[in-house]
């Protein structure tokens, strides 16, 4: 059986603009489904999104709720990593942050990336 292919999804997008928000997340769910590997990065106002109580008021009309998306993602198997700098400078704190996120730092962005067949950014 062979690997399957890798997907990197780098989004910037915060709860500010809440259908850009969820997007990256649509499309991580459908990979998940086509058996790709697949990781979320959040950077810049975008790892606001995995602060505990955020996702649940992020929605948009036609769209499934950020936060069960989230939940979907992580229980189909896809790494959600967030930006080390960017969680500082928004003093969020680790215990704060939903179960199964990853904080890194740019060397693992890099690692990702360049192992990814397809990389995708919002």
């Amino acid at each position: 059986m062979s690997n399957p292919e890798k997907l990197v999804i780098i989004s910037t997008i915060g709860p500010d603009n809440q259908e850009k928000a969820i997007l990256p997340f649509v499309i991580a769910n459908g990979a998940l489904t086509v058996d790709a590997e697949v990781v979320v990065i959040l950077q810049s106002a975008a790892v606001l999104l995995a602060k505990k109580g955020v996702a649940e008021h992020v929605n948009s009309p036609e769209l499934m709720p950020l936060k069960d998306l989230i939940e979907s993602f992580i229980e189909l198997g896809g790494k959600l990593l967030l930006c080390s700098p960017c969680i500082k400078e928004r003093k969020i704190k680790t215990e704060d942050l939903i179960p199964n996120s990853v904080i890194i730092a740019a060397g693992t962005v890099v690692d990702e990336v360049m192992s990814a067949k397809s990389v995708i950014t919002y």
